[in-house]
């Protein structure tokens, strides 16, 4: 493996977050609880190594550049900025959530995972679309 199949490997990360957000959300509906505590334990798992792999790619391979023109570009940086926004918020909200449904205060828990369960998904799914946009669309040169 090499630093240059990292930004695959995080895009990979980012979608089975997205899953598992996903299914979690499920299992809480339908009031099965620990598997809702389990797969939200591995989305944040996945979630921190998505992280450190996200920052050392980064801290290496340095700044890349979006080379789609067009009507596409404006898209993309627009997709780009919400997605950063967000991503900034999603160590804290997913942190606070996760420690009130461990401690069982799940009144505080439910109200924190209505803001952070969509802000946590929008990020980890425009996580991959950025990934192809930037990497297989319109790959940089």
């Amino acid at each position: 493996m090499s630093i240059s199949d990292l930004p695959a490997i995080n895009a990979g990360l980012n979608g089975t977050c997205a899953v598992l957000l996903f299914a979690a959300r499920n299992r809480i509906k339908h009031k099965a609880v620990k598997q809702h505590r389990a797969l939200m334990i591995t989305a944040f798992c996945t979630s921190i190594v998505f992280l450190a792999s996200y920052l050392y790619y980064h801290f290496n391979a340095g700044i890349i550049y979006f080379d789609g023109t067009g009507i596409i570009r404006p898209i993309y940086f627009t997709l780009l900025t919400t997605h950063t926004i967000l991503a900034v918020t999603v160590p804290v909200l997913a942190t606070i959530t996760l420690v009130r449904g461990l401690r069982a205060r799940y009144r505080k828990h439910r109200s924190i995972a209505r803001w952070a369960y969509p802000i946590w998904m929008y990020v980890s799914v425009t996580g991959v679309v950025i990934y192809f946009m930037l990497y297989q669309i319109f790959p940089h040169s």
